[in-house]
């Protein structure tokens, strides 16, 4: 048996167990930073520090406050807050008073917040503030299970109706801390009893159309993540993670699980307005995130190249192709040889590119990035090959909430750009006839939440599970997603189009672009809605005397439409012709969460675009015929 089968096979029954051996193992070890803003209101954030041993005090306590609160083992303990800390220690709460957790994303609106909480049968919602408080307390009455709203935000707490059914985490705390006395051992005692089959957590996948379906996820999920991450050395204890990530999320989740395994420092800021400002402070080693992030990286850079002038565009082009050409040689060379090289002439372009742009890439940062996990959606290829010849490494992953998120990843310094890497060890995967990318391992769901016939769909008696992507697995075991099956279209003419790579073409060639929703299943040539990145056209619109015009006005105009068509003319030389988009219409505003365009972990919602925007699809269409 290798030491990773050991490691693995021999895992305890949850992460609260894990949690509990991380907390004896390394009690005074840097555990996370967080930031607490200024009492002013006005300058740096202050990063605070909390050791092992000071995480667990809070994390008992909120646990023995649960027990206190009459919650058992199995039952749901909702969490409605963005990423920090707190937020952590909840669900360590949760888990270590043998309870579950259901997850809900902050920016849920309320009726689909409180299907949840209902849905769930949660017994306790722990609440951010007053806006995650409302949407519990207007539908009280809906809600006859849920008996206490536990406040982050002592201010929220504190505007209760005073019948105990509000409040604060501090009081909650304090009653923990009063149930610990009178009940010292009955953590480890609780911990201790958890079997691995047991409800650990309750996700709500964000669906496209309908409700959202809960899936079921065991602890024993949790714990193989967990040393799986360990024992692939994708960490090690001495990294710094900067974790943002919505922690609703699987892919926020599974970071948490894999932090407690190895050890390391997180830094938790959920902010994403305040990415840019952290790196450089935070310095982080490690970094997880979701592709729309590089795209956006991206496209800042080009734009403020852009702004630089001619000359300095067509440096920053200049050295973008460089960085593509240099990450495809030393990836080749890695594959064929086991070591990174290029040829003489390409490391000479690459060490003055690297002079003249790579290392202030870098910087922005914060130095000391040494590797980068891209998850949750496919990243163009162009733009992965990009970041890696700048060396800023992206290591792309694959997962999905029904299989706990990681269950494929790139491994370290043999990643290869275009893949998302191998399976995790324990992980079983075959390609079914059609394409179909099926898995079975301890990280599968146990079903979904009441839901018999939907989980019947997906997942078979034996444990394989239906992932509904296609994808190819090379002789040495690197996975490529090619698209999601129900996304492939088929033209009228009978040819098969994977939208996601045509897409991933223009987020690489156009640096204008946010969003791309590429059409034509039953249609004679495919199109395109295209959405643009606001900040970089209104700087380009800046420049060509369209200054002082809103987003709607300039994406509506001529130039900009002939800006477009350029880069849309590039994209097609490298389509075949059935692929080519023959028509595109640009969006009078960006796709996004608020209007329901985008999954909170920033997936497109092919139907619910496709609805909002029919009239432009119809007309693209529009006395169309066969050529």
């Amino acid at each position: 048996m290798t030491d990773t089968q050991t490691l693995i096979e021999n895992r305890p029954a949850s992460v609260a167990a894990l949690f509990l051996e991380r907390v004896a193992a390394t009690p005074d070890a840097e555990a996370y930073r967080h930031p607490v803003p200024p009492a002013s209101g006005e300058g740096p954030d202050e990063w605070r520090v909390l050791s092992w041993r000071q995480a667990a005090d809070r994390v008992d306590a909120i646990a023995a406050g649960l027990m206190d609160l009459g919650v058992r083992p199995e039952e749901r303990v909702a969490i409605a807050a963005a990423t920090s800390v707190d937020w952590i220690f909840a669900d360590l709460g949760v888990m270590c008073a043998g309870a579950a957790t259901t997850t809900v994303y902050p920016t849920t609106n309320a009726d689909e917040t409180v299907f949840i909480l209902s849905d769930s049968g949660s017994r306790v919602l722990i609440a951010e503030n007053a806006e995650q408080l409302a949407k519990a307390r207007e539908h009280r009455a809906e809600l006859p299970e849920l008996a206490h709203v536990v406040v982050m935000d002592p201010a929220a707490a504190a505007d209760a109706d005073g019948d105990g059914w509000v409040l604060s985490l501090a009081d909650l705390e304090k009653r923990g801390a009063a149930y610990l006395e009178q009940h010292p051992g009955v953590i480890a005692e609780t911990v201790g009893a958890i079997t691995k089959d047991q409800l650990a957590t309750l996700i709500y996948t964000s669906g496209t159309t309908g409700r959202p379906k809960g899936v079921c996820l065991p602890h024993d999920a949790w714990a193989y993540m967990a040393r799986a991450i360990q024992a692939i050395d994708l960490l090690d204890e001495n990294d710094v993670q900067y974790l943002w990530l919505p922690l609703a999320h699987v892919f926020g989740k599974v970071l948490t699980a894999g932090h407690i395994a190895v050890g390391h420092v997180a830094a938790v800021d959920g902010r994403v307005d305040k990415i840019i400002e952290n790196l450089p402070v935070v310095q982080p080693t490690y970094m997880a995130a979701v592709p729309r992030i590089f795209e956006k990286v991206y496209n800042g850079v080009a734009a403020r190249a852009r702004e630089g002038g001619a000359a300095q565009y067509k440096i920053f082009r200049w050295a973008a192709d460089v960085a593509r050409e240099y990450a495809k040689a030393t990836q080749e060379s890695m594959r064929l040889t086991g070591t990174r090289s290029a040829p003489l002439a390409l490391r000479t372009k690459h060490a003055v590119a690297d002079r003249l742009v790579f290392a202030k890439l870098r910087a922005a940062f914060g130095g000391r990035l040494r590797a980068c996990v891209s998850g949750s959606a496919a990243l163009a290829p162009e733009i992965g090959y990009f970041f890696a010849g700048a060396g800023i490494h992206i290591l792309e992953g694959y997962g999905l909430t029904e299989s706990s998120a990681a269950s494929f990843v790139n491994p370290g310094e043999q990643y290869r750009t275009g893949t998302v890497g191998k399976a995790l060890p324990g992980l079983e995967v075959r390609i079914a006839e059609d394409g179909e990318v099926l898995l079975r391992g301890p990280g599968i769901m146990r079903g979904y939440h009441k839901l018999p016939e939907k989980t019947a769909e997906v997942l078979e008696p034996d444990g394989w599970l239906h992932t509904g992507d296609i994808g190819e697995l090379s002789p040495d075991g690197f996975l490529k997603i090619t698209d999601r099956k129900k996304d492939l279209i088929k033209t009228s003419g009978g040819k098969y189009i994977a939208p996601a790579e045509i897409e991933g073409h223009f987020k690489a060639v156009c640096p204008y672009v946010s969003n791309v929703l590429v059409l034509g299943g039953g249609r004679n040539f495919c199109s395109a809605l295209l959405a643009l990145d606001e900040p970089s056209i209104l700087a380009w619109a800046a420049e060509n005397g369209q200054e002082g015009k809103g987003y709607a006005e300039v994406v509506a105009s001529p130039e900009v439409h002939d800006l477009i068509a350029g880069y849309v003319e590039e994209v097609n030389t490298s389509l075949q012709r059935w692929q080519q988009v023959r028509q595109f219409r640009i969006l009078p505003r960006d796709l996004d969460v608020e209007h329901g365009d985008l999954t909170p972990s920033l997936k497109l919602k092919r139907p619910v675009v496709e609805r909002e925007f029919a009239p432009l699809i119809e007309e693209m269409y529009e006395g169309s015929r066969e050529k």
